[in-house]
C-alpha cells in the first residue's frame, strides 16, 4: 500500500509539471495573436503561481514574449492603419511594461544556464523596446493613470541606459533624457500620492546628475510631506532632505536660496547654531547684496537666544535692495517683540529710555510693515495683524 501510495503522488507531482509546461506551451502558441493575450496572460500567470515551474527562466521569457510579439504585431498595424481595430495605444502601453516586467525576471534565473541563452534573447527585447517605454509612459499620462503605469513606464525609460542589461545603442542615450524620465516618474508618483516612490524618481535623476533644480526641490518637497504624515520616517527626512540639500548647495549656490534655508534649518533644529552662521556668513562674504542672507542670519541669532546680533541683521535686510516680503515680516515680527521686551522692563519714568525705544523699535517696526504692504499690496493676514498691534502700542504706551 505504501509503495502504491508514493507512486500515486510520484504520479500527480509530474502530472502538475507537466500541465504547468502545457500551460507555457500553450501560451507561446498564442504569442504574436493580439486577440488572445489575455488568454495567454491566464495560462502563464499558473505557471508563474506553481511552485514547479515558478522559477523557471523559460516562464518569464514566454510571458515577456507573448507581451512584446502582441505589442510589436499592432505597431505593424498601426504604420499601414492607425485606425485599425487591433491598434489600442492603452493595450499596447500595458504590453510594453508588461514585456519589460517579465523579461527583466528571465535574467537572474537563467544565470544557472552556462550559456545563458534566454537571458542574451532577454536583453535584446528589453532593448529593443527602449523607446516603447517612453511611449507607453505618454499614453498612460494622457489617460492619467499617472500611477503606478506612467511612473512605472517613465522609470524603465530613465533606468535603463545605466543599468547592467543596456546594450550599446541603449547605453549612448544621453544622460538629459533619462533624468528627463526620472523626474516624469517623479511627478507622475507624486500626483499619485506615492511619495517615497516620487522621492525614490527624483534622487535617481539627481544622482545622475541632473541639471534641474526643480528636481531637487521635489524631492525635497516628498520627505517634508512624508515627514509631516510618519512620525516613525522624520530622522529619514531629515538626513534625506540634509543630503539633498547639501547637493543642491553645492551645484546651484544662491540660483536657488531653498537649499541654504534648509541646511540653515537642520543645523539650527540640530543646536549647531555656530555652523549655521558660520555658513551664511560664508556665502555673504561671497555674495553680499543678497538681502535673504542678512534675513537668514536674523532667524539663527533669534533662535540663538541673541537678540542684538539678531536685530542687527533684520535691521541690515530692511535696508537691502531686494528685500522680500519674507523676509521684511520677519524684520517687523522681531522689532515689535523685542520692542516690547525692552518698554516692559523700562523704568516708566525714563522718558528718554522710552521715546528710543518707540523710535528705534516701534516706529521702525511699523515702517517695515508698510514698506512690506507696498512691495506687494495684496499681503494680508498676520502683517495686518501686526500692524493693527503696532498700532496699538504706539497709541497706548507712547501717549
Amino acid at each position: 500500500m505504501k509503495k502504491i501510495l508514493t507512486l500515486a503522488l510520484c504520479s500527480m507531482t509530474v502530472c502538475s509539471i507537466s500541465a504547468q509546461k502545457v500551460n507555457v506551451d500553450a501560451a507561446k502558441k498564442l504569442a504574436g495573436k493580439i486577440d488572445k493575450v489575455a488568454e495567454a496572460r491566464t495560462l502563464i500567470n499558473e505557471a508563474m503561481e506553481n511552485p514547479e515551474t515558478a522559477n523557471d527562466p523559460n516562464t518569464y521569457f514566454i510571458a515577456g514574449k507573448v507581451e512584446f510579439d502582441a505589442l510589436d504585431k499592432a505597431k505593424a498595424k498601426q504604420k499601414i492603419n492607425p485606425n485599425d481595430k487591433d491598434v489600442n495605444l492603452l493595450n499596447m502601453a500595458e504590453q510594453a511594461v508588461n514585456g519589460y516586467m517579465n523579461m527583466v525576471k528571465v535574467i537572474p534565473l537563467d544565470n544557472a544556464d552556462p550559456k545563458q541563452k534566454l537571458a542574451t534573447d532577454a536583453k535584446k527585447k528589453i532593448n529593443a523596446h527602449y523607446e516603447d517605454y517612453y511611449t507607453a509612459a505618454g499614453t498612460f499620462y494622457n489617460e492619467k493613470k499617472f500611477y503606478p503605469e506612467a511612473y512605472n513606464a517613465f522609470y524603465i525609460h530613465g533606468s535603463l541606459p545605466t543599468s547592467e542589461y543596456a546594450d550599446k545603442a541603449v547605453a549612448a542615450v544621453a544622460d538629459s533624457i533619462s533624468n528627463q524620465s526620472f523626474f516624469n516618474a517623479g511627478v507622475c508618483a507624486y500626483s499619485g500620492n506615492a511619495l517615497e516612490d516620487a522621492a525614490k524618481a527624483f534622487k535617481a535623476a539627481r544622482l545622475n546628475n541632473t541639471n534641474s533644480d526643480q528636481n531637487y526641490i521635489y524631492e525635497i518637497a516628498c520627505w517634508q510631506y512624508i515627514a509631516s504624515n510618519d512620525s516613525t520616517k522624520e530622522a529619514l527626512a531629515k538626513k534625506e532632505i540634509d543630503d539633498i540639500a547639501n547637493a543642491g548647495y553645492a551645484k546651484f549656490g544662491m540660483k536657488q536660496p531653498v537649499f541654504i534655508n534648509n541646511l540653515v534649518n537642520s543645523y539650527v533644529m540640530d543646536d549647531k547654531m555656530d555652523d549655521a552662521i558660520a555658513l551664511v556668513t560664508n556665502q555673504i562674504q561671497q555674495t553680499p547684496d543678497i538681502a535673504s542672507l542678512y534675513g537668514l542670519l536674523g532667524f539663527i541669532n533669534d533662535r540663538k537666544g541673541d537678540d542684538d546680533a539678531s536685530v542687527a541683521a533684520y535691521r541690515t535686510a530692511a535696508t537691502m535692495d531686494g528685500v522680500d516680503v519674507e523676509t521684511l515680516k520677519n524684520v517687523c515680527k522681531k522689532l515689535f517683540r523685542v520692542g516690547a521686551a525692552k518698554n516692559n522692563a523700562l523704568d516708566p519714568k525714563d522718558v528718554a529710555g522710552k521715546a528710543a525705544i518707540k523710535a528705534d523699535y516701534f516706529e521702525a517696526a511699523k515702517n517695515v510693515a508698510l514698506k512690506a504692504k507696498e512691495l506687494n499690496p495684496e499681503t494680508t493676514g498676520d502683517l495686518d495683524t501686526l500692524l493693527e498691534n503696532i498700532d496699538y502700542a504706539l497709541e497706548t504706551y507712547f501717549k
